[in-house]
């Protein structure tokens, strides 16, 4: 018997992991699964209420129907509380009954509470599946939300660097959620010497620049690389003027770097100027690059300036809620970013951008900071290619 059972099991596992499976993907076939195994807890209520009463009373039916509300669609959902209702229905006539017969009050003011609080909670059920736009119940709509968020930030993570080079990246949004209007889109080339990185910054708060942003951080994802500076802001420029949002711009600014001479480009769109470290004189110069926000006209201007990074030098971005309070104007902001970057980096670049971050004043926008520095000089590539399990192609971690 034990055999048996053992032999069993991965049988009944596997099973059930297909229907999770088939329910996770929204399937109707996941959906009559999940139906039908909240009919049978009804049943099972059901059964205990009409033999005992005060251990299964009216209100447990609450149960499926919660249960129902997280894990299935209108539809479905809407069959379970009819055929909860007849449930609920049956089990307080039984009672009603049982009364009679015992020559007790059989309308009693308990059980038409408890008739008048289940077809309310019906209703609410009922109501708030129906506002789900997705068609999907909330646990899988937030799923595929969340799903979608981490796909699309997968492209703002900075990639291992080659050695002689380290990026470092903060985000904090204004309300706490995992939603914001500032994200990164980051690219390496193959052969790792280009990286290309832009931060943007989509106007606007709460839930509509969290939407916004994911739409333009996959549309921005799917252009770099593949333009250069100058097209991809035109591209998406022509973007957001297509989707006619109430708050339809955003600003953006975009670096483009050699990682074996350290040659780079700026092209700022509207956003707070880049800051470069200079090692030399131990300071943060404000780069000189200006532009016109995405999304505001046909015919932007964007700017370039260039320059060369040497051992030790740094460049930072950052979005505006860094730089701007309700106590503090824009150019105040970025002298006390300077100052501050420049007694935090004076002592090393170690979680730079984390320690910036937590210096600035919580607002109502979102804040973020993204420090590239170059820590050594690139070594030349040697003739033989190298196996990546070598300990030599060991990469710095961004």
């Amino acid at each position: 018997m034990t055999s048996r059972l053992r032999r069993a099991l991965p049988s009944v596992a596997g099973y059930l992991d297909q229907r999770i499976v088939r329910w996770r993907t929204g399937t109707s076939e996941g959906q009559v699964a999940v139906l039908v195994a909240l009919v049978a807890l009804a049943v099972v209520i059901l059964a205990g209420s009409l033999v005992t009463y005060s251990t299964f009373p009216a209100p447990t039916f609450v149960i499926p129907l919660l249960l129902g509300t997280m894990l299935l669609r209108y539809r479905p959902l809407l069959t379970l509380v009819l055929f909860i209702v007849v449930c609920v229905a049956v089990t307080v006539t039984n009672e009603y009954l049982r009364a009679v017969d015992a020559g007790q009050p059989g309308i009693t003011g308990g059980r038409i509470s408890t008739l008048v609080t289940m077809a309310v909670v019906a209703t609410l059920v009922l109501f708030e599946s129906s506002r789900h736009r997705s068609g999907l119940p909330g646990p899988l709509g937030e799923a595929m939300l969340v799903d979608l968020r981490d796909r699309l930030q997968a492209q703002g993570v900075v990639p291992v660097l080659p050695e002689g080079w380290s990026a470092q990246s903060a985000m904090v949004s204004s309300g706490g959620t995992q939603f914001a209007g500032d994200f990164l889109v980051a690219n390496l080339s193959d052969d790792e010497t280009r990286l290309e990185m832009v931060m943007v910054d989509v106007c606007g708060k709460g839930v509509a620049a969290g939407t916004q942003s994911l739409q333009f951080a996959g549309a921005l994802g799917g252009l770099i690389g593949a333009l250069p500076p100058l097209g991809l802001f035109s591209a998406g420029n022509d973007f957001l003027l297509r989707q006619k949002w109430d708050e339809g711009f955003a600003t953006a600014v975009h670096v483009l770097i050699d990682l074996r001479t350290g040659d780079y480009s700026i092209t700022n769109a509207g956003h707070p100027p880049a800051l470069r470290w200079e090692a030399a004189d131990r300071d943060w110069v404000v780069d000189g690059a200006r532009g016109t926000a995405l999304g505001i006209t046909k015919l932007a201007d964007f700017h370039q300036t260039t320059g060369t990074l040497g051992v030790g030098d740094a460049l930072m971005f950052y979005t505006d809620g860094v730089v701007e309070t309700r106590t503090q104007d824009f150019t105040s902001g970025i002298e006390w970013l300077r100052a501050t970057a420049g007694d935090i980096v004076a002592k090393g670049f170690d979680q730079a951008s984390r320690k910036i971050i937590k210096q600035v004043t919580a607002g109502d926008d979102d804040r973020a900071v993204l420090i590239l520095n170059r820590t050594a000089v690139a070594v030349a590539a040697p003739v033989s290619p190298v196996s990546p399990d070598d300990p030599a192609a060991t990469h710095q971690d961004a």
